[in-house]
């Protein structure tokens, strides 16, 4: 996000909470309850605001975790690509190996 996107949603916000207070004191409210109210909707705003971005973060469900996911499964499949054949038949030849091993019975002792 840039530094102008920034300064817009601030604005944003800012000229929301204007607007919950003139909508509130058209509502009926006096100056003191509106700017409460106008107040209480803006912080919960941002603890709601807050709580999905703690929710993105544990879950890793964010752009950068997406990116470096998208990289690695990129850079696995240039190197899957740039192997010969008989690289590939080994590779999986080693990879068959360890699924039989590791769903051996004996397997799960050692």
């Amino acid at each position: 996000m840039r530094r102008i996107d920034i300064i817009g949603i601030g604005l944003g916000i800012f000229a929301a909470g204007g607007l919950a207070y003139l909508a509130l004191q058209a509502a009926g409210l006096d100056s003191a309850n509106a700017g409460i109210w106008s107040q209480v909707f803006l912080v919960g705003g941002l603890i709601g605001w807050l709580l999905t971005y703690l929710f993105r973060a544990v879950t890793q469900n964010m752009t950068y975790n997406q990116q470096l996911k998208d990289y690695e499964s990129a850079v696995l499949q240039k190197r899957l690509e740039e192997l010969t054949p008989e690289q590939l038949a080994q590779l999986q030849a080693e990879i068959e190996r360890e699924n039989e091993l590791s769903a051996s019975p004996d397997a799960k002792k050692q």
